[in-house]
């Protein structure tokens, strides 16, 4: 009796351990990984001296990774990228480790949001300099397309078949996989090299909007407010906090939505609506990448909800 209760103390220990390290046992299905939650540059920022990089712990830098989400497709084991960052070779090896069936850290398909650098320089490792990969399917936008198809080193990675672009469009569903659906839609931002879209992942049971980067709210031809509420999980952009932040940039050139400007928008909704939100692609000034900061516990008094890099949801 004594033994079997030191096998069952150590089962329990174990598996408090597991939880306390923020992982969960997964049942099979389709999933949503965070991957990235920092603006383009990451954090700690390049050349920055201000507390917000210089004070952080290897554990925390090792967190702060480029926007970027992965789907787990359990019944069709095969996994998905949004998003080809800068930090797309340590994010695909945590994608690889979460799925528990992937015998290699190559997505099954990679999906780009615009021609910035933090969207879609991560494809540079499947050059000939680095993997050299064979059609890794990247899904696009018409002009994304016509941007890498025409630029250097970019180009490149087109005529070795290192990838093989797919063209999306505006508000058109693409069906992956029997579990999986995209639909893109253009948003306003800063459109360079390419449009912006952001798009809906449609799971055999649960939706989602992902939206890193935008402008105002206001510019865009849609209702925010009303397309949240058509899905279960919204991960928005949330670059600044406020623009107190940007006292050494000329504001109106970065018009992202402030996390106070959305706070407000959504003020007289349901609590049930905003706990939907989860705020992504923080900038490396943003006090929501500190967890004691006062204006992180404000937002979650508020019932909204930052999104915390290797969360998993369920799109069951």
């Amino acid at each position: 009796m004594r033994k079997r209760s030191y096998y069952l103390s150590v089962i329990i220990f174990l598996f408090t351990l597991l939880l306390c390290n923020g992982q969960s046992i997964e049942t099979p299905g389709t999933r949503l990984v965070i991957l990235g939650t920092c603006q383009d540059a990451g954090s700690p920022h390049i050349d920055c001296s201000k507390n917000c990089c210089i004070n952080l712990s290897i554990e925390e830098k090792e967190k702060r990774k480029v926007v970027s989400l992965g789907i787990i497709d359990d019944k069709s084991r095969k996994t998905y990228l949004f998003e080809a960052t800068p930090d797309m070779t340590s994010q695909l090896a945590s994608l690889s480790d979460m799925s528990g069936f992937k015998t290699n850290m190559l997505p099954d398909a990679i999906f780009l949001t615009h021609a910035h650098i933090g969207h879609y320089t991560g494809l540079m490792y499947l050059g000939k300099e680095a993997k050299n990969s064979k059609e890794i399917p990247v899904y696009t936008m018409p002009g994304m397309k016509t941007f890498l198809q025409d630029n250097g080193p970019w180009s490149q990675l087109v005529s070795d078949k290192n990838i093989a672009l797919n063209k999306l469009l505006h508000n058109q569903e693409t069906t992956i996989s029997d579990d999986f659906k995209v639909i893109p839609f253009l948003v306003p931002h800063r459109d360079e090299y390419s449009e912006t879209v952001g798009y809906k992942i449609i799971g055999p049971g649960k939706s989602v909007l992902f939206i890193p980067d935008i402008d105002k709210w206001g510019k865009w031809s849609r209702d925010i407010i009303e397309e949240i509420k058509k899905v279960d999980l919204a991960f928005i952009d949330a670059t600044f906090y406020s623009a107190s932040e940007i006292g050494y940039r000329d504001i109106s050139l970065i018009p992202h939505p402030f996390v106070i400007e959305t706070i407000e928008k959504f003020k007289d909704q349901s609590l049930s609506l905003r706990n939907k939100i989860y705020f992504i692609h923080l900038n490396h000034t943003n006090p929501l990448l500190n967890k004691t900061s006062k204006e992180y516990m404000e937002v979650i008094q508020n019932g909204f909800n930052v999104a915390e890099i290797y969360s998993v949801f369920s799109l069951d």
